[in-house]
C-alpha cells in the first residue's frame, strides 16, 4: 500500500466520517500507527468529531468490530490498525492471514471500504520503522487509502 497520488483520488477528508479500529497487542507500535492516522486525518481537513477510534484486544479481533461498525452505518470508511510480528510458531500465519481475510470479508459484505493498516513483520525493528512518525508511517497511509476509497465510492 503506497501513498496515493492525486490521480488515485482525493485526500480531502472534509465531510467524511471514518472509524479506526486499533488492536491493543503490540500497543506502542499500534499507538504510533494511530498517531500517524490522526495526523493524516487532520492534515486532510478531517474534523476531530468525525474520526472514531475503537480498541480491540488484538489483530484477530479487528474484522468483527470493523464489520459491525460498517453494518451499523454512518461511516464512509474504516481503518484497521494492528501489528503482528513473526515468532517461532505458526501463530503469526493464523492471526495475520485470518485478520486479512476477515477484513476483506467485512469490506465486501458491507460495501464500506476497510483499509488494511496491519503490520505483518519479521521483527520488532521492522514494525517500529513502519510506525515511525513521518512519510513512511503505515497508519497515515492506511488513513489516506480510506479517504481515497470513500471519495471514489461516492462517485460510483
Amino acid at each position: 500500500m503506497g501513498k496515493p497520488t492525486e490521480a488515485a483520488g482525493s485526500v480531502d477528508a472534509a465531510g467524511l466520517r471514518v472509524a479506526i479500529v486499533a488492536a491493543r497487542y503490540n500497543e506502542s507500535i499500534v499507538e504510533a500507527l494511530v498517531g500517524g492516522a490522526r495526523a493524516a486525518w487532520q492534515a486532510a481537513g478531517g474534523e476531530a468529531r468525525s474520526l472514531r477510534i475503537e480498541r480491540v484486544p488484538g489483530a484477530y479481533e479487528l474484522p468483527l468490530v470493523a464489520q459491525i461498525i460498517a453494518q451499523r452505518g454512518g461511516y464512509d470508511a474504516i481503518v484497521a490498525l494492528g501489528c503482528v510480528i513473526r515468532g517461532d510458531t505458526a501463530h503469526f500465519d493464523f492471526v495475520a492471514g485470518e485478520c486479512a481475510r476477515g477484513l476483506q470479508q467485512a469490506m465486501l459484505s458491507t460495501g464500506v471500504p476497510v483499509s488494511f493498516g496491519v503490520l505483518t513483520t519479521e521483527t520488532v525493528a521492522q514494525a517500529e520503522q513502519r510506525a515511525a512518525p513521518g512519510p513512511g508511517n503505515k497508519g497515515a497511509e492506511a488513513l489516506h487509502t480510506a479517504i481515497v476509497m470513500a471519495r471514489l465510492l461516492r462517485t460510483l
